[in-house]
């Protein structure tokens, strides 16, 4: 029996189950007489561009982290085929859409500029220096003769 519930992403995102289209087809791969006559592969397509779910940005971080993987009219697509049950892979297709829609809403923290320590400079100048010494060092003398 389907969850009637909405799809919770994160704290600040839940989908709307009426957003989700879920289609079931039959799965290939290994399974012998089951796997041709069961619809157990799930396809569950969210609309991310139309979505009445997301502020405006979080449409606009989605459309930008998910490129890849929307189609030209904003629709991402998950499939889930591995368990032999539909309502399984229902269910898997589900947490993955959450996961990738959850991962791609984090916004990475901005990197703060450090400076090297003095102690670091001193010392790879001072390797720089030991290094082009034993180089030198390796050199053949021209006045041997």
């Amino acid at each position: 029996m389907p969850r009637r519930t909405d799809l919770h992403v994160s704290g600040s995102l839940t989908i709307p189950r009426d957003e989700l289209e879920v289609r079931a087809s039959r799965a290939g791969g290994a399974g012998g007489q089951h796997v041709n006559t069961s619809s157990t592969r799930v396809e569950i397509e969210w609309n991310v561009a139309r979505s009445r779910a997301l502020s405006d940005a979080q449409r606009a971080r989605l459309l930008g982290a998910l490129t890849a993987r929307l189609t030209a009219d904003g629709v991402l697509r998950v499939v889930a085929s591995e368990r032999r049950s539909q309502t399984q892979n229902r269910e898997a297709a589900e947490d993955r859409l959450a996961a990738v829609v959850r991962k791609a809403l984090v916004v990475p923290r901005a990197r703060r500029a450090t400076r090297p320590t003095r102690a670091s400079v001193e010392r790879r100048l001072d390797q720089k220096r030991r290094h082009g010494e034993r180089k030198r060092g390796r050199r053949e003398r021209g006045d041997a003769d």
